[in-house]
């Protein structure tokens, strides 16, 4: 078998991993400005999608340019997901559809208008090209035989097992170990002779869930006590319907808006892939559902109220609206719900008590507060999953600190090896 590294080596973002230059696993994109792509958009058979966040599926829209169209295998959540994202990044960053069409698309770092390579066209075509695929249901991918594994990590995420008759490859995809109140942690631990690991939080051990839960909990409803508003920005797919979890099950009153509003009940229609669908319908009726039509939003902002909003690193969304109007009472909050990337407005906020938001410098006297809700296994979940692989090559991706993870391993006895994007493996 032989892989290469398209995307996602020591980084964070656009994973894009190509065997045997036939088969293709994930194919994302690196959030930012201007946005960041796999290094080459390859010609192959079939893309084979591990879960649907931007970073793993947010790019799958372009091998849809071509007169050959890959089969693109996933599980339908997933292909929902990536739907959703794709044409979110075309309304931020999209081309007109006669560009594209006819080739004329220029990037921004060409001096271009338009940071997206693919149009609503190619994001049709991605549905006509669709296959869909339950957990252990094993299905054939450019020659490939397929099994998905549930990862734990979102809704449809799937540690993805490809074996071309010689080897047998473990692609991890993004996972958690952990029980989450939206899906369950991964048990799946499939034979294999080759691991492709994900290392987000090799250095990191995550605070107890219950731990986090409740002070977020005690803290949001101090503030309501105290007639304060509660901004809980969140990134819309899976942590808006965690928080909206957690808050009926302390009976919070509280809103969503953004995208995760589509999102909380796309997935609704698949209750196979969470872990208490009932739950979750009832997360669905104790929220409001922000439409904001004729200033809704700033009415919402001056009630004592939770309000669960994209983004979930303040980079746009409805939270534009919210932050400026509870910034100025040190009564109000804002409670980030996940990692703060580096030069975003929330990672700016929780180090300087200012940030830019909506091109616009703001001092927030609110109070600001960050918890802890990741769904990526931290280094003790990753070493308590690696257990069962020692005897197992394995190639670490996915991190900012995977050359240093990688080392760690082979201390441990590991055959482990960190590669950089570009380079080749052959097993």
């Amino acid at each position: 078998m032989e892989l290469r590294f398209l995307g996602g080596a020591r980084e964070v973002g656009r994973s894009a991993l190509l065997v045997n230059d036939r088969l293709l696993l994930d194919f994302g994109i690196l959030a930012g400005e201007p946005l960041q792509f796999p290094l080459e958009t390859p010609t192959v058979e079939a893309i084979v999608a591990s879960h649907g966040h931007l970073d793993h599926v947010g790019n799958v829209p372009t091998l849809m340019r071509g007169e050959d169209w890959p089969e693109i295998h996933w599980t339908p959540p997933t292909g929902e997901l990536a739907r959703t994202l794709a044409r979110d990044t075309l309304k931020l960053h999209g081309v007109p559809e006669s560009g594209a069409a006819t080739g004329r698309f220029q990037p921004r770092e060409l001096g271009g208008t338009y940071n997206c390579p693919f149009t609503e066209t190619h994001v049709k075509r991605t549905t006509q090209q669709s296959r869909s695929h339950g957990y252990g249901e094993p299905f054939t991918a450019a020659g490939h035989e397929i099994t998905f594994f549930d990862a734990g990590h979102i809704p449809g995420s799937a540690h993805v097992l490809v074996d071309d008759g010689d080897t047998r490859l473990l692609y991890t995809g993004d996972f958690h170990t952990d029980d989450q109140r939206l899906v369950a942690g991964t048990t799946a631990r499939p034979e294999a002779d080759l691991l492709v690991v994900e290392s987000t939080y090799s250095d990191v051990e995550h605070e107890a869930r219950a731990t986090v839960e409740e002070r977020f909990v005690r803290s949001v409803e101090q503030t309501l006590w105290e007639g304060g508003t509660v901004v809980i920005p969140a990134f819309a797919i899976g942590r808006t319907q965690e928080m909206l979890l957690l808050c009926a099950a302390h009976d919070i009153p509280c809103y969503v808006d953004g995208m995760g509003k589509g999102v909380t009940d796309m997935l609704l229609q698949y209750p196979a892939f969470v872990r208490d669908p009932e739950a979750l319908r009832r997360a669905r009726s104790h929220a409001r559902f922000v439409t904001g039509r004729d200033g809704q939003r700033r009415r919402i902002a001056e009630k004592s109220t939770a309000i669960v909003t994209t983004s979930g690193m303040l980079t746009g969304g409805p939270a534009m609206t919210y932050i400026p109007a509870i910034k100025g009472d040190p009564t109000n909050k804002i409670a980030l719900t996940g990692y703060q990337v580096a030069d975003t407005p929330g990672r700016d906020l929780l180090e300087t008590g200012s940030a830019e938001i909506d091109n616009r410098r703001m001092r927030v006297s609110a109070q600001v507060e960050q918890y802890d809700f990741s769904a990526h296994a931290d280094r003790d979940g990753l070493l308590a999953f690696l257990d069962s692989y020692r005897d197992t090559p394995v190639l670490v991706n996915h991190g900012d600190r995977c050359e240093r993870f990688a080392a760690e391993l082979r201390g441990a006895g590991f055959e482990a090896t960190a590669p950089r994007n570009g380079d080749s493996v052959a097993f």
